[in-house]
């Protein structure tokens, strides 16, 4: 095997390795922004929950985590980056496979208290289908819900 050979081998096996760990690593992130904002949502209350989350200052509108509350009942109640999900309903929403993402997350949130949803979502910068998941959280009558890119 010549030099260049080793080389890119070296390199392929450093990205294989890589890629699994940066994964963990963005979902580590997730699970950490939900529990910390259903801290906030718990000791805050509504109001004072959602202005804080609205704020880019306090570090939860994040370009890889997108911290979002949504009520048991489907209806968004805050979104960073969507205002048009906001007092909507959102329980039919299906990926592209039909899967109902949104009814998963509230019978996640209802039934275990937290876990991962896995779904597709268009990118809204590529426009392009994507594998997404998002770690959701219950707190009373709401979920607090991270969504992560899986690509």
């Amino acid at each position: 095997m010549n030099r260049f050979s080793i080389r890119a081998l070296c390199v392929l096996m450093a990205l294989a390795f890589s890629l699994p760990a940066m994964a963990d690593e963005l979902a580590d992130k997730a699970v950490g922004q939900c529990n910390k904002a259903a801290a906030l949502w718990k000791s805050a209350g509504r109001d004072k929950a959602i202005a804080t989350l609205a704020d880019p200052a306090n570090g939860f509108k994040d370009k890889d985590v997108v911290v979002y509350v949504q009520g048991l009942d489907g209806v968004m109640i805050h979104h960073p980056w969507n205002p048009g999900f906001i007092g909507k309903d959102l329980k039919g929403m299906q990926d592209p496979d039909g899967k109902l993402w949104v009814q998963e997350m509230i019978k996640t949130a209802k039934e275990k208290g937290s876990g991962w949803v896995e779904y597709k979502f268009i990118n809204a910068n590529t426009k392009k289908i994507e594998p997404r998941a998002a770690y959701v959280e219950r707190v009373d009558d709401v979920l607090v819900g991270c969504a992560i890119s899986k690509n």
